[in-house]
């Protein structure tokens, strides 16, 4: 009977969706972070359950031929690059290997997983920061979560961000110390910073510095201004405002202190004005794959209407647009829906139109109105779809669906949802859109049945 500081030799078979490596010992699992399969490990147990063990690595008695050395001193503590112990080209079968076992095990489907699309780089590719913040002693300590947990873990440089995020971060822990700012304590609800939180755009090269506080008012902010205009890529300096007691990073209400209100970036050709709230792919590069591969699963003509009910600033949609006869994007967040509308009119785009409202709503709308729907694309959150969204988009009928997906056990559920409906997955394509990390973006080509 296995129990706890046991310590047992474990061949490492698999990782699980978390990144965890795992192993069997007489029949039971056994999870191990910071493992890779094909290692042969010394475990030492920490926790047993009645049906599975959790262990730390004590020894690597003999390692995988898949297992490289991290180039990160704190990837092992950090909640970030659980993968970075491993080859790439490991990495990538795992993933795909994800996706296939989440679409056989949840969905229940038998649909063809392509290869996956791998990334060129796989480091400073995220165009998005978003660090909580402790400060002590005047002294700012940003960096990410452990691993299920709300401990920071400082990092002073990730090899995920953009390397100018280093410099916004020095000019805010100058203004820190200066102006006496404190941080955002989550058991007292009291403290002023709660993350620091930077965007850029990568072929303009263009930086958004955003502060997100617990207050209406940012103390000092002549002096913030001062640190973070040395960094001559800052294009715009803002607050929001977030005084929830929730997990929620941003909170309804932003503010611009100097520059413009948006930064701008091309994606496939065309300009994207991006606000701190509307959502944008963090892997310019990647996002640029993904957005080929739907656009060639739309298969549009100038005679059909797309409609994109997540449209967020309108990036789908609008990279679409020429192939179509008309878009129109549905989005709940208003100054996303601004940004889509802007989005449209800087690229001479005046056949797409945008509504504010959730996806159910809108699709509503356009059920009203008798719009004719040839193509539907669902780029929902993690979460997925409302299951009550299927309903409507039986209803408005459409040839084809195109489904980007960050999670594959809610497309796998949503896609077996799709298929009572009517409508039948093709194929689905991973990209890999996070390299380092467990996460793994899915675009999944639909047709209605009697269109398959």
């Amino acid at each position: 009977m296995l129990k706890k500081n046991d310590e047992i030799k474990l061949n490492i078979e698999a990782m699980t969706s978390e990144g965890s490596a795992v192993s069997h010992w007489e029949g039971m699992a056994v999870f191990v972070r910071g493992a890779v399969p094909g290692d042969e490990i010394l475990a030492h147990i920490i926790k047993v359950s009645k049906s599975y063990a959790i262990g730390i690595i004590k020894e690597i008695i003999s390692p995988s031929p898949s297992r490289i050395e991290s180039d990160c001193p704190v990837s092992d503590k950090c909640g970030g690059c659980s993968l970075r112990n491993m080859t790439y080209d490991e990495e990538l079968k795992y993933k795909k290997s994800r996706v296939e076992d989440a679409i056989k095990r949840i969905g229940h489907l038998d649909i063809p997983v392509m290869d996956i699309i791998g990334a060129d780089e796989i480091n400073h590719y995220r165009n998005k920061a978003q660090y909580p913040v402790l400060i002590e002693n005047g002294g700012l300590m940003a960096g990410f979560y452990a691993y299920k947990s709300h401990r920071i873990i400082p990092c002073d440089s990730c090899h995920l961000q953009q390397r100018e995020f280093d410099d916004c971060l020095e000019a805010f822990a100058k203004w820190v110390k200066k102006a006496g700012i404190t941080s955002y304590d989550e058991k007292t609800g009291r403290g002023l910073l709660r993350h620091i939180y930077l965007r850029k755009a990568v072929k303009t090269g263009e930086i958004m510095a955003c502060a997100v506080i617990n207050g209406n008012m940012l103390p000092q902010k002549e002096l913030l201004i001062e640190e973070l205009e040395k960094v001559s890529s800052v294009k715009s300096i803002c607050f929001n405002v977030n005084k929830s007691k929730s997990n929620v990073i941003l909170g309804s209400k932003t503010e611009v202190i100097w520059g413009s209100e948006t930064i701008t970036d091309i994606l496939l050709g065309k300009k994207f004005e991006i606000s701190p709230e509307s959502f944008y792919q963090v892997n310019h590069a990647q996002c640029e794959k993904l957005y080929s591969k739907a656009i060639e699963y739309a298969a549009l003509n100038d005679e059909q209407t797309l409609v994109d009910l997540y449209c967020g600033a309108g990036t789908i949609g609008l990279s679409m647009a020429e192939k179509a006869k008309q878009v129109i994007g549905i989005e709940i967040v208003p100054d996303a829906i601004k940004n889509a509308k802007q989005n449209a009119k800087i690229n001479g785009i005046t056949n797409a139109q945008f509504i504010c409202a959730d996806a159910l709503e809108g699709a509503k709308q356009l059920q009203a109105r008798g719009i004719k729907t040839d193509v539907v694309v669902l780029d929902p959150p993690r979460k997925g779809c409302d299951k009550a969204l299927f309903d409507v988009i039986s209803l408005l009928s459409p040839k084809r669906i195109v489904y980007v997906s960050c999670d594959s056990a809610t497309l796998a559920r949503d896609l077996a949802i799709l298929d009572e409906k009517g409508y039948k997955a093709l194929e689905i394509t991973p990209v890999d859109m996070f390299p380092r990390t467990t996460h793994v973006e899915n675009v999944v080509l639909i047709c209605k049945y009697d269109n398959a």
